[in-house]
């Protein structure tokens, strides 16, 4: 019995948050913090077959940051009566925390979107398994 599509996204988008190879489920994802693996070493899947392959997380992160941002803003406008200095010495290094620690998350759901479109692609190398 085949996997619905909506079922297989899901499977493979746990797998890469809980930081496991988005094709075994058991391979690291990561070999570091933030640093993603060359392979998986159970099944092999590259994770990294081209230049550039992780530029689609960077742009989550950036986007995710500056939602964060936006709405760290507001809030500590709305509930704290602070200097435009203040704004800045406090909500900045929360911003760069957040972003520091959503990058990895970042980095994950990326190798999951990449290994769900090689796998829709037919891809050769791409063989979900269970």
């Amino acid at each position: 019995m085949s996997r619905s599509k909506l079922a297989t996204r899901r499977l493979i988008l746990a797998r890469a948050l809980e930081r496991r190879c988005p094709q075994c489920g058991k391979g690291a994802l990561f070999r570091a913090y933030a640093r993603l693996a060359e392979s998986c070493a159970r099944c092999g899947l590259v994770f990294r077959r081209e230049a550039g392959s992780q530029t689609g997380s960077m742009y989550l992160t950036a986007v995710v940051g500056e939602l964060f941002a936006a709405a760290l803003i507001v809030l500590s406008w709305w509930l704290f009566d602070w200097t435009p200095r203040t704004y800045v010495l406090v909500t900045t290094p929360l911003v760069l925390a957040f972003c520091a620690a959503f990058l990895p998350f970042a980095q994950a759901i990326w190798a999951a979107v990449e290994y769900a479109t090689d796998l829709e692609g037919h891809e050769p190398w791409a063989e979900l398994r269970e």
